[in-house]
């Protein structure tokens, strides 16, 4: 297998294709800056409702900058809010410092306590498991596989985080390999590098998941990506009648995708991170939480922001009422 794979992307389109979706949920502040629980477990269950699986302590929950209890907490509201029997991720995350060697206990801490929940383990990346390569990251992955009993892997770019890393294409081959690993949320914003595990994923291992994490490119759907979107979390209703669309061949898809993605182009323009603060004023500007506050530790966005995301709302409650 070479470096790299020459792709057709039109090959790999796939028309009324079901859509599996995940949402990463924002975790809500007050005007005070603690955690508004209840603006939360309103919005996981409005997710879930709408067809979606809430993703827990994700970037998006800003999970590297919370402690184990309000990990905990998010984890045990979220189980009360999609019921006994409703699907949750959660990200498995350790927080380190460059040079730190990889450390399997801290990991099994985060994966006992999402599994106690019912819910299956995003594995984060970390300067342990990130910095010796391809093979010490596949050795780490295979490591923590025989703590649970399913995951979903996760490559994400140092755009996000410094400690972020891509697999190669052969790497990637042997992530496929690990049975219980039921996909990896792919967050290189780059459309060819997703391509190429695509085409790999449909000859190798057509039911691993490849879930989108391109927030620039949410239409990778069209192509055989799956999602696990910070932007949804925005309008996971929205998101859900898009996938329905495709499914049913409906032509409305093509401009309520483009709806959303107006939103996703404003939203992840750089510093990147602060796309978190965006989606809680898109959040607030809809009435669903309390106030448009991001972590007290996150990057902002200027409160003229506000305008625009309001004007791009109403881009998509058009489309999304579309007749």
């Amino acid at each position: 297998m070479t470096a790299t794979m020459s792709i057709d992307p039109a090959s790999l389109i796939r028309p009324r294709r079901v859509i599996t979706g995940m949402s990463a949920i924002l975790l809500p502040m007050k005007a005070d800056l603690t955690v508004d629980w209840e603006g939360f477990a309103a919005h996981v269950a409005r997710t879930w409702a709408a067809g979606i699986t809430p993703a827990i302590n994700m970037d998006t929950g800003y999970v590297q900058l919370i402690d184990d209890a309000t990990r905990r907490q998010t984890l045990t509201i979220a189980r009360d809010a999609v019921g006994p029997n409703g699907t949750l991720v959660a990200g498995a995350c350790v927080v380190d410092e460059p040079g730190a060697a990889f450390d399997e206990a801290a990991y099994g801490t985060q994966i006992e306590m999402i599994v106690a929940a019912a819910a299956t383990p995003v594995i984060f990346p970390s300067y342990g498991l990130t910095a010796g390569g391809d093979a010490a990251m596949l050795a780490g992955y295979k490591a923590l596989a025989r703590r649970m009993p399913s995951f979903i892997g996760f490559e994400l770019s140092t755009a996000f985080v410094p400690c972020g890393r891509m697999l190669s294409i052969d790497g990637y081959a042997e992530l496929l390999q690990i049975p219980n690993c039921l996909g990896a949320k792919h967050s290189s914003l780059s459309r060819r590098l997703e391509w190429e595990r695509l085409a790999l994923r449909d000859r190798v291992r057509p039911d691993f998941h490849v879930f989108t994490g391109n927030d620039l490119a949410i239409d990778m759907v069209r192509y055989g990506s799956d999602w696990l979107l910070g932007l949804s979390t925005a309008a996971p209703a929205a998101f859900a009648k898009r996938d329905q669309w495709w499914a049913a061949g409906d032509s409305r898809f093509d401009e309520l995708d483009d709806a959303l993605q107006a939103l996703g182009d404003f939203a992840f323009r750089p510093p990147v991170p602060a796309y978190k603060h965006t989606m809680a004023q898109a959040l607030h500007l809809q009435g669903l939480i309390a106030t448009d506050e991001p972590h007290a530790k996150s990057l902002r966005r200027p409160t003229t922001d506000r305008e625009i995301v309001r004007t791009i709302l109403d881009r998509i409650d058009a489309a999304l009422h579309a007749t």
